[in-house]
């Protein structure tokens, strides 16, 4: 009888760069005034003309927020920044590069997913 073995290979559902780290780092530090942030929540919604949107939230140090991440990946960006991945997400978003971009005119966060098959034309829906 021949035994095999499967290595498992664990890699995180997202790459942050180190510039979206910077600005996620900046935005809890400035929200740290109000509330103990652990980390931000990413997530997808049904929403927009293409069918899914990425969402983005505050996850607190208190009970309740702590209840809502316990299945959620967990990626520690540069800065010890804790991004959690919503479980039901995975699936929309993994191998995805999460990078935040400043021009002249516009800042925003930006998800650069190799699985996005469309885009709406005003970039707030995709659909995979």
């Amino acid at each position: 009888m021949i035994k095999t073995t499967l290595k498992k290979v664990l890699r995180s559902p997202i790459t942050v760069t180190s510039t979206a780290s910077k600005r996620l780092s900046f935005l809890i530090e400035q929200h740290q005034n109000t509330e103990r942030v652990a980390g931000i929540r990413l997530g997808v919604k049904k929403r927009g003309c293409s069918g899914l949107s990425y969402t983005m939230d505050y996850i607190t140090d208190i009970p309740e927020d702590l209840k809502k991440v316990v299945k959620d990946e967990v990626v520690v960006c540069d800065n010890d920044v804790k991004v959690f991945v919503e479980i039901r997400a995975i699936l929309n978003i993994v191998g995805t590069t999460m990078d935040y971009i400043e021009t002249d005119l516009k800042s925003e966060f930006v998800f650069i997913n190799p699985l996005s098959k469309g885009s709406c034309g005003c970039g707030e829906s995709f659909q995979t």
